[in-house]
């Protein structure tokens, strides 16, 4: 039997937070606005996530990054803060309203010149670019019932070597329940599946917040 993770209780995830990098200011005053969205809120990646993003990114020397889901834009600010020099990240949102919020944040970071938000349907954005690889690092976390449509938008467009990271891969442990009818769950289930056979890519998953799905194309 394989070894079973430590159970992440509220008091060793602080653990973990303050042990991972910590937001700036600019970070921080982004999570404070964003958490004063009250229900909304829940919707913003966390702080450890957010650092691991930075972190990846930065490994990876990534040069031309796409997210799909922005929200308040914290993800975004995290993924291009890791971007190497010259480095650019394409943003698709329906929401302008959130996005007005992400930026105002990015413009204070000074990473206004390297996003570019598309404002529309994830999978129109999509669909309207070039079908060619062109990303080397691409962060899903919109709508979870379209997962399996962005993510067979997105793995032709990333380069070879690239990655693909999906957010709320346990969804709450709604992937637990095989027989639901609820469409978050449902996408979330097809596209994990979907993604372990899938031999265009090497996924694995990790229990970082609600879970990350990771993969490599290749």
């Amino acid at each position: 039997m394989a070894p079973i993770p430590t159970a992440l209780t509220p008091e060793l995830f602080d653990y973990v937070v303050s042990h991972s990098g910590q937001p700036d200011e600019v970070q921080a005053a982004l999570i404070a606005e964003t958490q004063a969205l009250g229900g909304p809120a829940g919707l913003q990646i966390s702080p450890d996530e957010g650092a691991f993003l930075t972190m990846l990114t930065r490994l990876l020397g990534v040069r031309n990054a796409l997210e799909v889901g922005t929200f308040t834009g914290f993800s975004a600010l995290c993924i291009a803060r890791g971007l190497a020099p010259e480095g650019r990240l394409t943003c698709c949102d329906v929401s302008e309203e959130w996005t007005s919020i992400a930026r105002r944040h990015w413009a204070s970071a000074g990473l206004s010149d390297r996003i570019e938000l598309r404002i529309g349907p994830g999978v129109e954005t999509l669909r309207k670019m070039p079908k060619e690889p062109t990303y080397d690092f691409a962060f899903i976390d919109a709508d979870k019932p379209g997962y399996p449509d962005y993510w067979e938008e997105i793995v032709p467009r990333v380069h070879p070597g690239g990655v693909i990271l999906v957010d709320n891969a346990l969804y709450h442990s709604g992937v637990l329940q095989a027989d639901s009818t609820d469409p978050g769950i449902q996408g979330v289930r097809t596209l994990n599946d979907r993604a372990r056979s899938d031999d265009r890519v090497e996924a694995t998953m990790l229990t970082i917040s609600d879970g990350i799905l990771l993969a490599r194309k290749l």
